[in-house]
């Protein structure tokens, strides 16, 4: 009699604890990278964006061609971008930062422009009425009426260039993005959901953090609302 002999796939769950820990260096590693590209990027872009959407907002016949041009960036397919630009600016880290801070540019932009075209036209007359030149009221009086938008503009970016750094694993840099890579060409579910996961989770704190962050910068937001 023959002995009797499974044939059954070895186990390949979505969830595997004994794969966080057989893993962890692979993890916080992967994670520390997506965490410091992210950062990186969006505070790159936000200098960047700054200067241009106050240039529009002085200047309000630069405001369509500076929103409709990287707008037409953000429309690049991401896996073009960093395909394009590798040859130049080689395999690795600034290849994908140059990537993220093209796309973070119109989300950043377009709010920063939106909050200094809303601030209300009578603080905008106060100021003038106490003799506050062109470029004073933009640092002192719009700027700091604008923060809700530009911290709003700044979360909206965070979260979308959390989701894009994975695409970096084209060019050898993707962060938690490498993990995925790894685990669908083994075809092993855990590791690509736990760097889903943490993927997830890492957007939720940074949002949250922002999210905390905003309501510390803008007090007299709050108070508004509960007037």
């Amino acid at each position: 009699m023959q002995p009797h002999t499974s044939t059954d796939p070895p186990a390949n769950p979505w969830f595997s604890w004994d794969y966080v820990q057989r893993n962890w260096g692979d993890l916080t590693s992967a994670l520390e990278q997506h965490s410091s590209l992210t950062l990186q990027a969006v505070a790159i872009a936000l200098v960047i964006a700054l200067p241009l959407a106050a240039a529009a907002h002085l200047r309000p016949r630069l405001a369509g061609p500076l929103v409709g041009t990287t707008g037409v960036l953000y429309t690049i397919p991401s896996l073009a971008l960093f395909g394009l630009l590798a040859p130049y600016t080689g395999i690795g880290r600034t290849t994908v930062l140059i990537g993220l801070v093209t796309y973070a540019l119109l989300v950043l932009v377009r709010n920063i422009l939106v909050g200094l075209q809303g601030v209300d036209e009578d603080v905008r007359d106060a100021a003038r009425g106490l003799g506050y030149g062109r470029a004073r009221m933009l640092l002192t009086v719009e700027l700091p009426n604008a923060l809700p938008s530009i911290v709003a503009g700044v979360r909206l970016a965070t979260v979308t260039t959390v989701a894009l750094v994975t695409v970096g694993v084209v060019v050898g840099y993707g962060g938690l993005g490498q993990l995925m890579f790894r685990g669908f060409r083994s075809r092993y579910h855990a590791e690509i959901m736990t760097a889903t996961i943490l993927c997830l989770l890492l957007a939720l704190a940074f949002d949250l953090a922002l999210f905390l962050i905003g309501k510390a910068l803008t007090p007299w937001a709050r108070a508004t609302r509960n007037a």
